[in-house]
């Protein structure tokens, strides 16, 4: 049984932090049990950002909880009161290449790279699939990640880990 204590603390950055990164947070929070607790943020969310709603539905429609997903800048996690982070993970290209606070404890920090579901003008169909595919995707991902043995997880490791899952 794992303790607050001994869990694993995993931001998910994306720019505007709206779909990508929220799916993210939502579903490793499903899936991580008490191994791991999941934030997600973006570098520039614009004002009065919100969750985007295809992503919101899809996550529900796959039985995942969507209670108390919020846009939310990363400033928020460099503050003393922050939780400490084990893991810093960009999944969108522009939050990779972007320079990121020095985050306290120097976390491990990985790129999963996924496209924006979000991108373009596409009929609510097409994007909702979109939505849907890039969830199966990071759901796969995850699947790996939760499923490691605790060797694989300890700080001396977590960094090759977490960058070795993005070659999958």
């Amino acid at each position: 049984m794992h303790t607050s204590a001994n869990r694993l603390n995993v931001l998910f950055l994306c720019t505007h932090n709206a779909a990508r990164s929220i799916m993210a947070e939502a579903l490793l929070n499903h899936m991580g049990h008490d191994r791991f607790k999941a934030y997600s943020a973006g570098s520039s969310p614009r004002d009065n950002q919100q969750p985007h709603p295809f992503g919101l539905q899809v996550l529900e429609r796959a039985g995942v909880s969507t209670a108390g997903l919020r846009s939310k800048s990363w400033d928020e996690f460099s503050q003393p009161d922050a939780p400490h982070l084990d893991l810093v993970i960009t999944v969108c290209d522009n939050a990779k290449g972007e320079m990121c606070p020095i985050w306290p404890g120097h976390p491990a920090t990985a790129h999963w790279g996924y496209a924006d579901p979000s991108a373009g003008r596409a009929p609510d169909d097409t994007q909702r699939e979109a939505f849907r595919q890039t969830m199966h995707q990071m759901r796969q991902r995850l699947e790996m990640l939760v499923s490691l043995p605790e060797d694989k997880l300890r700080k001396a490791v977590l960094q090759s880990t977490a960058r070795d899952l993005a070659a999958r």
